[in-house]
């Protein structure tokens, strides 16, 4: 497989094929300008400067160069290459005017294939972008292969991705980076995390319940804990989930993914902090051992919850890791989750729903994803909606008996699990596209990574 760091190169001089930008409004300007054999084959093809419309053109010989239409030619975004990226023939290439700028890291992205299911690889060769900014190549391409790590444990099928898979993906990332990794199961799980234990007690041999922690990072440094939902396969349990609803379960792990991803760029960069990171891994299935509906479970924190659907599965293994992070006292949590369909009624499959319990924090997580084209959307832990999370005979449900505020009153169970005084986010992303955009393919996605990178980048890196 090709290097990602392979595909963009400083720019020295060396021979490439051109890529002109144009949009709409400079269009018919840059068009007169050119000669007649350039103006008929962009006639030929269509191409009237809209964004990613793309055309060949013709040189003086055997030659050629290409013209891609963007949103704004003078100010490029990070997608602005993304379809050049996959379209473009095998190939060195450069932005004949300004640079690439951020749209280096669209031009990775949008080489990104899964393949590794089909007999031959759609491949299109290797097309390399020369770039003016050779200082920002490392950064565009660290959080391209976190990205590419998002997609593909995503995308995998849960038949070859189980928790003892996801806790081997845990500890490569741990050796490559001289974390240490910690394992509890078995009886250690039943007695220290027992809704982890409870939700994944009916899976198959060898697919077992576990939490996986990764510790990182110099202890005189600001200790920062970082939370991943791990539900490998999501049946419903005993509330099972119909055929099509359980169709995509496989990315029920998506919040794990991201969270080892964006652990990846910390360690990377040797950003100054101490990283806990914990994965609760599990898989929800369907048997005489599975829990149940009315079942009250306990909880590391204490409290107990009276389970009103077991299709609400998450928020429990969440709640349990969560009080693991904050015993140690972090200065900050952050947790990612593909944690209810109402999010994605509110704010669709683009836009990851962030919770969060410090106004500073939010604040920096909204500006952050705006400089890295990975938006957010901040949504209310409205406390008057707690009620709607009461049990006649727990502390708790890990539910509310009606339709509404779905996406509120799960964060709000999770609020439960986290001290006041420790400021929290907790981002509902969806991890999959139900359609393909520009550098970014159906399947698999990091949404919300970029933007908790950023904001973690500016907070620490002094």
């Amino acid at each position: 497989m090709t290097r990602l760091a392979d595909l963009l190169q400083p720019d020295r001089g060396q021979p490439a094929i051109a890529i002109h930008l144009t949009d709409k409004t400079s269009f018919e300007d840059w068009l007169k300008a050119q000669p007649g054999r350039v103006r008929a084959a962009v006639k030929a093809q269509g191409f009237k400067g809209e964004g990613f419309q793309l055309a060949i053109l013709p040189g003086e010989k055997e030659d050629w160069s290409v013209v891609l239409g963007v949103a704004n030619a003078g100010e490029l975004s990070v997608w602005c290459l993304a379809k050049a990226a996959e379209s473009l023939p095998e190939g060195t290439y450069r932005v004949v005017t300004g640079g690439p700028g951020p749209a280096m890291l669209g031009w990775l992205l949008g080489q990104y294939r899964f393949d590794r299911y089909k007999k031959e690889p759609n491949g299109k060769g290797v097309r390399i972008l020369l770039t003016d900014a050779p200082k920002q190549i490392d950064e565009a391409v660290a959080v391209a292969e976190a990205t590419f790590l998002v997609r593909d444990l995503v995308n995998t099928p849960a038949g070859d991705l189980g928790p003892a898979e996801l806790q081997a993906a845990v500890a490569a990332t741990g050796e490559e980076f001289g974390g240490k990794l910690t394992v509890t199961a078995g009886k250690a799980l039943d007695e220290g995390y027992p809704m982890i234990a409870a939700v994944g007690r009916a899976a198959a041999k060898g697919r077992e319940p576990r939490l996986i922690e990764l510790a990182w990072g110099d202890q005189r440094h600001p200790h920062i804990a970082i939370v991943g939902k791990g539900v490998c396969f999501d049946s419903g349990g005993l509330d099972i989930k119909p055929s099509a609803g359980m169709r995509l379960m496989k990315k029920d792990m998506g919040g794990a993914a991201h969270t080892l991803a964006l652990a990846r760029l910390v360690m990377g960069a040797k950003l100054p902090v101490r990283l806990h990171l914990l994965i609760p891994a599990v898989e929800n299935s369907v048997s005489a051992e599975s829990f149940r509906p009315g079942d009250v479970l306990k909880s590391r924190k204490g409290l107990s919850v009276e389970i009103g659907n077991t299709d609400a599965e998450g928020r429990l293994i969440l709640g349990d890791a969560l009080a693991r992070a904050a015993e140690d006292t972090p200065e900050l949590i952050l947790d990612f989750a593909t944690l209810t369909g109402a999010a994605r009624v509110a704010l669709g499959p683009d836009l990851p729903a962030l919770f969060a319990n410090d106004d500073a924090l939010a604040a920096a997580l909204l500006a952050a994803g705006d400089r890295q084209a990975d938006p957010l959307w901040r949504m209310p832990l409205w406390k008057p909606y707690a009620e709607m999370l009461n049990s006649d005979i727990a502390d708790l449900g890990n539910m509310s008996d009606g339709p509404m505020a779905g996406s509120v009153t799960a964060a709000l169970f999770l609020q439960r699990f986290v001290p006041e005084d420790i400021p929290w986010a907790h981002f509902d992303t969806f991890a999959w596209r139900s359609a393909a955009k520009p550098g970014r393919p159906k399947g698999g996605d990091a949404l919300g990574v970029r933007a908790a990178w950023e904001m973690l980048r500016a907070r620490y890196s002094g």
